[in-house]
């Protein structure tokens, strides 16, 4: 399969996973295993380096690369703050973006996302911004630095799958960087859809988080992420108003 790069690194898995909703902190090293994912995402208002037991980077693998996000900022001051504290508190120079003041549908700002955004990225984070589809405002992130755009594709933790569609399909036609498609994919059947589109990664977390059997969910995921990877990189066949037979209806059966 071929490498993702962002930020200068390679990746192997274009499968991002999160930390959020476990019965257990426990279990998220069997996650990581499960999906292979080499990317997971952590809200930094969860970090808590006084406490050994509750401290969620203790659960993490080493060798995985920590994508702290920036949940609970309401502008771009306060997602820059804890972006700061993350990396002085040894989280890496990753970072998602994640800017929301609507408290209902929890949609990002875009606006506030794209300030962030541009200060973080001159200070030399690889800043990946979670954000509303919009063309516009993907390009405004690509010009203020961003090394991916993270287009949702239905609201955070609804599992309704990618309802924001052709939007984030302008973003993969449009866009150089990275598309990775984050919030609301619920099935395996959705990611790979993603992929398929033309995606170069996915981020899932509830759908694994809230499955009966998390740990076979993510293995799910995995397969369905590559499984669409690899339909998008074989092209897939056209589409016909009507039907046209597989094989020739003439010349034989006389």
């Amino acid at each position: 399969m071929d490498k993702l790069i962002i930020g200068g690194t390679e990746l192997n898995s274009r499968l991002f996973v999160g930390t959020g909703k476990y019965s257990s902190n426990e279990i998220i090293p069997k996650i990581l295993e499960s999906s292979q994912s080499q990317v997971i995402t952590v809200a930094l208002r969860r970090v808590d380096l006084k406490s050994q037991d509750e401290n969620i980077l203790n659960f993490i693998n080493k060798d995985c690369i920590l994508l702290p996000n920036t949940s609970g900022a309401r502008n771009a001051e306060e997602a820059i703050r804890l972006a700061r504290l993350g990396k002085a508190a040894g989280c890496g120079n990753w970072v998602k973006i994640e800017v929301i003041s609507d408290n209902k549908y929890l949609l990002p700002d875009n606006f506030e996302t794209i300030k962030a955004t541009e200060i973080l990225a001159k200070e030399g984070f690889v800043v990946l911004p979670y954000m509303n589809p919009d063309l516009m405002d993907a390009k405004r992130l690509e010009d203020a630095g961003a090394a991916a755009v993270m287009p949702l594709g239905s609201p955070i933790g609804t599992n309704r799958g990618i309802r924001t569609k052709e939007m984030v399909r302008i973003l993969i036609d449009e866009i150089k960087l990275p598309i990775v498609v984050d919030a609301g994919i619920g099935r395996p059947s959705e990611a790979a859809e993603a992929m398929e589109m033309g995606a170069d990664a996915v981020l899932v977390n509830t759908a694994i988080a809230t499955a009966g059997d998390p740990i076979l969910m993510a293995k799910a995921f995995s397969f369905a992420v590559q499984a669409g990877r690899m339909a998008y990189l074989s092209k897939l066949g056209s589409q016909r108003e009507y039907a046209e037979a597989s094989s020739p209806l003439t010349g034989f059966l006389r």
